[in-house]
């Protein structure tokens, strides 16, 4: 029988390509947001070694000017204790936004049980605990991104 295929593999791998980069799954990127810049770039490093794209914020305000300018954000992380915006200031901003369906994980190595209730009550993903779980926050990641 005579083969049928009318593409040849280059024209095969080009569209392969181009139904992965029209994939919203494919371009989502997590924002990390934290004020110490070890912290989020350690983040930001091994999510990317798990194959998550990230991109960072050093607070509130670069954060918040990232999230209306960039569409391909699918998750935020953020720390808790930032100035002048607190994590907690950032989150509520994204709620009462045009992103409020927005997924968030909030982290602080100072928090306290009334900082975790007010968390929770904005609809976060999870509040993690510095230092941070990596195995639970990669599966928090790529559950929210539907990487599973």
């Amino acid at each position: 029988m005579p083969d049928l295929d009318i593409l040849s593999d280059e024209e095969r791998e080009a569209i392969n390509e181009a139904i992965q980069s029209s994939d919203p799954l494919a371009q989502q990127r997590v924002l990390i947001v934290d004020d110490d810049r070890d912290s989020r770039e350690l983040l930001a490093e091994i999510l990317s070694l798990n194959g998550i794209n990230c991109m960072t914020a050093a607070g509130g305000a670069s954060a918040m000017s990232l999230l209306e300018a960039r569409k391909s954000i699918g998750l935020l992380i953020t720390d808790l204790r930032m100035e002048p915006y607190s994590g907690l200031d950032l989150i509520r901003w994204v709620r009462e936004s045009t992103l409020a369906a927005l997924p968030i994980i909030i982290m602080s190595g100072d928090a306290n049980v009334p900082d975790a209730i007010a968390a929770m009550h904005l609809s976060v993903v999870d509040f993690l605990l510095k230092p941070i779980n990596t195995a639970r926050l990669l599966e928090l990641v790529r559950r929210e991104l539907g990487m599973v």
